[in-house]
Formats: structure tokens, C-alpha cells, sequence
């Protein structure tokens, strides 16, 4: 699934994974931005609370938003597919500038909502300038393909990750959160391997990446970000690999990218702060 296109007159809004647990209170240095980016004060958020199974997660963020200074955030509760096409949710969305999926459980995400009026709902929204975040699972399903789970550790494995369709707002990156908070660099290799078209994406805790309509990111958040570039991988075993067996993936390219470090998606350029 491909991000919906662009019409006219419009410019693609910013979409802004998040690796999880970030700060929500204090500095709270990527809400804050992404409030900021949505229009302040004037802001419209609309929470997307499906991967969560406590039912309060809404509510807190609409607490959160709130307290940062938005006078508008909002939260519709999704819990079965066909809450996806309530009319009333649909007009909400309509008049968002920002909308924020929690996190949960990414199956939850992506069995409810998967292609649902709602979920294009949101593509079609991004493709005219409004700006998506997603937070833990919410990052997770932001790509073409997400990362429904998978084993820890540093060494991919045959069997090291399980995949499932997502919600398609890119379809350049593999997303993965919590990275090294939960030791999930092997399953990364391993999803990349399957496809060494994609850049792989691990997220730290407290950390984003603020994609631009241009196709580059910012670092934003207290974490790091990897991000792994399989374009000149010369050999994988993964085609002839048991399902226990590590994987032998050669001439990768890896880098850790901090706070105010840029990427370029199209060139797969990284850059230091303040050189973009």
C-alpha cells in the first residue's frame, strides 16, 4: 500500500513515528513539536486509541494535549471494525490538523482498523497537509509493512520477525520502537532481509522522527535512532535459512543518528545537525 497522492494546491503532511514511552509531561520536547507543527494553541488533535485495551489511554491524552496548551484534542474510540465507519468520527478527522495513534498492540491497530474508512480516511488526510503521529505500535503500523513482532537480540534470525500489513502512510521504511530499549536490532535485519528495498528504522524510547513533505527526517527526543541501509547488501542467506538459524547479511550500511541529525529518505544521506 503506497501513501495516498498528493492533490493539487496540497502539500503532504509531516508523518512522525515515535519509538515509545516519550516524555509527556516537563519538557515533553516531540509532543511539544508536534503541537507546533499542528498550529499551537489553534491546534486539532484527534486521538486514535484502538491499540490500547485500557480504556482510560484516550482521555489521558486529550489530558496531555490539553495541559501542553491545545484547546482542541479530541479522542474517538475504535474497539470494533465497525466503529471505523461512523459518519461522526469521519467529520471529526475532517477537521483535524494533527492526528495521534497511541500505543498498544499493533495487531489490535492493524485487524481493526486495516482498511477500514478511517484508516484511509487518515492516508487521504496526510496527502492534503494534516500531520500523523503515531507513538510505539502507532509507528509501528505507520509503514507499508509493520513489524507485528518478533525475537530480541542482535543477530537476525530466520524466524526473527513477524509481518503484516500496515497502514501504508510510507512505503520507503520498516519501523521499529522501543529499539534499543527492548533489544529488537536483530529482528530489524531480519524484516529488512525479506526486502532489501527498504530502510530500516529502529526508534529509541522518547524519540521521533519528523518526516517531511520532501522525504527527509529530523531526530527529535532524548534517544537515537538506527537506521540500517540494505541497498548494497551483496549476499543474504535468509532464502535458504532454518527457521532457528542466524542469518549471514553482508555489506550493510548503519547509522546512529541523535538528536537534530537529518536523513535523507531518497538519497539514504545522513547528515549532522544544522547541515540540511
Amino acid at each position: 500500500m503506497s501513501p495516498s497522492p498528493i492533490k493539487n494546491g496540497h502539500t503532504r503532511g509531516y508523518v512522525i513515528p515515535i519509538g515509545g514511552a516519550e516524555e509527556r509531561t516537563g519538557s515533553a520536547i516531540v509532543l511539544k513539536r508536534f503541537v507546533k507543527l499542528c498550529g499551537g494553541k489553534k491546534a486539532r488533535i484527534v486521538i486514535i486509541p484502538t491499540a490500547s485495551l485500557l480504556p482510560d489511554t484516550g482521555e489521558k491524552y486529550v489530558e496531555i494535549f490539553s495541559k501542553i496548551g491545545v484547546t482542541s484534542a479530541v479522542s474517538i474510540t475504535i474497539n470494533e471494525r465497525v466503529e471505523a465507519s461512523r459518519e461522526d468520527y469521519l467529520e471529526v478527522l475532517d477537521q483535524a490538523s494533527g492526528i495521534f495513534i497511541t500505543g498498544g498492540n499493533q495487531l489490535r491497530l492493524s485487524t481493526i482498523l486495516g482498511g477500514t474508512d478511517v484508516s484511509q480516511k487518515v492516508r487521504r488526510l496526510n496527502a492534503t497537509g494534516v500531520h500523523v503521529a503515531g507513538t510505539s505500535a502507532g509507528a509501528a503500523i505507520m509503514p507499508e509493512h509493520m513489524i507485528a513482532g518478533g525475537s530480541t537480540g542482535t543477530v537476525p534470525s530466520g524466524d526473527g520477525v513477524n509481518l503484516a500489513p500496515g497502514l501504508g502512510l510510507t512505503n520507503s521504511l520498516l519501523i521499529d520502537q522501543h529499539f534499543s530499549q527492548r533489544d529488537r536490532l536483530g529482528r530489524l535485519l531480519t524484516a529488512i532481509s525479506y526486502n532489501p528495498f527498504m530502510l530500516g528504522v529502529g526508534i529509541d524510547e522518547d524519540t521521533a522522527i519528523f518526516i517531511n513533505p520532501d522525504q527527509n527526517f529530523e531526530v527529535v527526543g532524548s534517544g537515537a535512532v538506527t537506521v540500517i541501509d540494505p541497498m548494497h547488501l551483496s549476499y543474504s542467506s535468509m532464502s535458504r535459512a532454518s527457521k532457528k538459524e542466524s542469518l549471514s547479511l553482508l555489506d550493510l550500511k548503519l547509522h546512529i543518528l541523535s538528536r537534530g541529525c537529518r536523513f535523507d529518505i531518497h538519497e539514504r544521506k545522513p547528515f549532522p545537525p544544522g547541515s540540511l
